[in-house]
């Protein structure tokens, strides 16, 4: 991929976070129970989510390359951007937002895949859809399990593009978001800022999971 392509889809990606506030107001509730640090909040800076997704865009397209898919992925993450905020806003990953990127990513990589003469990597990305939905509906029904079937119904669709890239990201992509909210989790009770049932967003988590895991492929 050119540097000039590059560029240009990082600034598409800033463009986007410049909308991602706006959109995930629209979906996150005032009733819903909030979770936040003790202590004064945190000063809002306008150019954070503009920053976070014309880096999410870049580094997909650094990873993704030429492959036909690119678009898809993007629009997958900047759904994704909203339902990340709608979570560490009030614990919430909206069913109308998880329906629009399962079928951003299903009906962009069918395309990709008839276009491409592929039809192979569909039949993958659905089985990591699958995959990726039962096993964390295997989390949701253990005893005492936090995990919410939002997370279970956007993990699945993390699935399809993971699927698309192979089983070893697909597996990074299970593996790493509990990694990386189980290190958070241990780190906020050392530091006694959450208690041991201070109920944490783990949306989030899973889109950067699976971003890291497309990144590392």
């Amino acid at each position: 991929m050119s540097a000039a392509a590059l560029v240009s889809i990082a600034l598409l990606g800033a463009l986007v976070g410049l909308v991602v506030p706006l959109v995930s107001r629209r979906f996150a509730t005032a009733d819903a129970r909030p979770w936040a640090f003790p202590g004064p909040q945190p000063v809002r800076r306008p150019w954070v989510d503009p920053m976070v997704a014309g880096s999410a865009f870049a580094g997909l397209a650094i990873a993704v390359g030429d492959d036909p898919a690119l678009p898809v992925f993007l629009a997958v993450a900047a759904v994704g951007l909203v339902l990340a905020r709608v979570d560490l806003a009030c614990l919430r990953l909206p069913d109308p937002l998880v329906l629009v990127a399962g079928l951003l990513a299903l009906g962009g990589l069918t395309t990709a895949a008839l276009l491409s003469g592929t039809p192979g990597r569909l039949l993958g990305a659905l089985g990591g859809a699958a995959v990726a939905g039962a096993a964390h509906v295997l989390l949701a029904l253990l005893p005492a399990s936090r995990l919410g079937f939002g997370d279970v119904k956007l993990a699945a669709v993390l699935g399809l593009p993971l699927g698309w890239l192979g089983w070893d990201a697909l597996l990074a992509g299970l593996l790493l978001p509990h990694v990386l909210h189980g290190g958070l989790v241990l780190g906020l009770l050392a530091a006694r800022k959450v208690h041991r049932n201070t109920l944490l967003p783990l949306g989030p988590a899973l889109l950067l999971g699976a971003w890291l895991a497309i990144l590392l492929d």
